[in-house]
């Protein structure tokens, strides 16, 4: 059974319909006339806990309804398997509007859901959410990333979409490695782009905080290689800018990143000067993005270019957007209206602080 109503997360110019279950089943999503289904070359998926399903953006926008079904299995026999009648839901869906978009950002809710909730719902109502890193506390139980549906759902009732990009935490653990297999992600990469309306977007996964070769993760990461990757991955998405961050219709550029990588903490936090700045000067160079959203430092800040938190060259304006306490979190909302971007940070106390004129 569906543990949750679905996620819809924006991954390039197409949706990836998710959500996890309780027990082996088949899944498929139908808009308008047409079907999509869990498969892998013709099979459909059964060994999985999670469901994950493509649509194409301009169908979904087009309809503003998809109906998800769910065929539990009986006994998946080799000759004459067994399964029961199928179960149908239908969502209504509310795309982007083309201005006056009311984005909400959380991070760092490790695992928490009542708080982060609260805090978004003082932002009010939001035409897109933004999870950037560690919203389970770890990848050592796959009972954790059930709290990312969890918030979605409640949040988004699966009628908005969603945006996620994958934080330190959630490289730990025996999980880590089918982390992308319960989350959105792209030919496997949890770093990709996304078009939603007049907003374009770049997700980049910063993986760990400190050097491999830390004690903290016992040989079982190789992150600089990962990153070193991404500067490829920057500069194809440069090489296409014609269908990326310059395509018609493009009136605000983000970065989402759940660590704020032109911000150099203190040892051994002191990583990938190279790496991270050759990001930064392609970013700043070339995609000129108007702000980069981030959290992990547990704390509320705004960075202008060239302010102390900017260490190697901020792209954009960085805000760092979540904090979390004991039976408390803070996040961030934007509103994007006229080719103007403002923020506020809320939190689950109630509390909102003066609106701040980012773009």
């Amino acid at each position: 059974m569906l543990k949750t109503t679905p996620a819809v997360f924006a991954v390039g110019t197409n949706y990836q319909i998710m959500v996890p279950v309780d027990k082996p089943s088949l899944f498929w999503v139908t808009v308008g006339d047409r079907t999509f289904y869990d498969e892998q070359n013709g099979i459909m998926r059964t060994l999985c806990s999670t469901h994950r399903v493509t649509v194409p953006m301009d169908l979904l926008n087009k309809a503003e309804l998809y109906t998800v079904y769910e065929r539990e299995i009986i006994d998946k026999k080799p000759y004459f398997p067994e399964t029961k009648e199928p179960t149908a839901a239908t969502f209504e869906f509310r795309p982007i509007p083309n201005d006056n978009v009311r984005v909400y950002h959380m991070a760092d809710t490790h695992n928490t859901v009542t708080a982060p909730v609260k805090a978004a719902e003082v932002f009010g109502d939001i035409d897109l959410l933004i999870m950037n890193g560690d919203i389970p506390d770890h990848s050592g139980d796959i009972a954790n990333y059930d709290t990312i549906y969890e918030i979605i759902e409640k949040l988004t009732a699966g009628g908005k979409p969603v945006v996620f990009a994958r934080g330190n935490h959630d490289l730990r653990g025996y999980f880590a490695e089918q982390m992308a297999d319960h989350t959105p992600s792209e030919n496997g990469n949890t770093f990709y782009t996304f078009r939603l309306g007049a907003i374009w977007g770049i997700i980049l996964d910063c993986g760990e905080d400190k050097d491999d070769s830390h004690p903290e993760y016992g040989h079982t990461v190789c992150c600089h290689s990962f990153r070193e990757r991404q500067i490829d991955f920057i500069e194809s998405v440069i090489k296409n800018k014609d269908t990326e961050y310059g395509a018609d219709g493009v009136k605000y550029k983000m970065v989402v990143c759940h660590n704020p990588f032109t911000y150099i903490q203190e040892a051994p936090f002191d990583i990938e000067k190279d790496v991270f700045g050759k990001w930064a000067s392609l970013l700043k160079t070339d995609v000129k993005p108007d702000v980069m959203l981030s959290g992990h430092i547990h704390g509320m800040f705004i960075s202008r270019e060239n302010s102390e938190y900017d260490h190697l060259g901020q792209p954009c304006t960085v805000i760092v957007g979540s904090d979390i306490k004991e039976n408390y979190h803070a996040g961030c909302g934007l509103v994007l209206k006229g080719g103007h971007i403002e923020s506020a940070f809320v939190d689950s106390d109630g509390n909102v602080t003066e609106k701040t004129d980012i773009l």
